[in-house]
C-alpha cells in the first residue's frame, strides 16, 4: 500500500481551513452521547494522527469536553471540525468537512452500546463497545508508555 496524500478540507463558511494526513483512508464512527450531541448525530471521523495543519487557527473555537479530549469548531459558522487529544495531540477530522469525503472506507464503530434504537448503519463493519474502545485504547497506551 502507497502512502497517503495531503488531503484539503475546510469548514461551511470556508473560514478555517485545513490540510491533513489520514493515518488510514478510514472512516469510523462514534456513537457516544457527547460525539452526538456535538455533532448532531453520529460523529464520522478520519484519525490524522498529529498531521492537521489549520490555516487562520484565530478562527477556532475550542471546548474541553473532557480530561482527555477537546472539540474544535468553526467560531463563526459553528461546524464541527475536530477532536483533539490533550496529551498527545492526536487529531480525528470530521469526515464530511474533507474536500472529497466519499474517498473513506467506512471501518468501524465505536460505542455502539450507545447508538441510539432510531438508526442503523447498513455496511458491515468493526463495532467495539464504549468499554471495549477504553480498554483497547488504554492497552495501547501502556504499550507505547510502559
Amino acid at each position: 500500500m502507497g502512502s497517503v496524500e495531503r488531503l484539503n478540507g475546510q469548514c461551511l463558511c470556508g473560514e478555517v481551513k485545513f490540510t491533513a494526513v489520514p493515518v488510514k483512508m478510514e472512516m469510523d464512527v462514534c456513537h457516544c452521547s457527547m460525539c452526538r450531541r456535538w455533532s448532531g448525530g453520529a460523529f464520522m471521523a478520519v484519525n490524522c494522527g498529529i498531521s492537521v495543519e489549520i490555516e487562520n487557527e484565530a478562527a477556532l473555537a475550542s471546548y474541553s469536553s473532557s480530561e482527555w479530549g477537546e472539540r474544535r469548531f468553526c467560531s463563526k459558522c459553528g461546524s464541527s471540525l475536530f477532536w483533539r487529544g490533550v496529551h498527545d495531540g492526536m487529531t480525528v477530522v470530521s469526515m464530511q468537512a474533507f474536500a472529497e469525503p466519499e474517498q473513506f472506507h467506512f471501518a468501524e464503530e465505536i460505542f455502539i452500546d450507545n447508538k441510539p434504537a432510531n438508526y442503523d448503519f447498513a455496511n458491515k463493519t468493526h463495532r467495539m463497545t464504549g468499554a471495549e474502545f477504553l480498554a483497547a485504547i488504554a492497552a495501547k497506551q501502556e504499550a507505547e508508555h510502559g
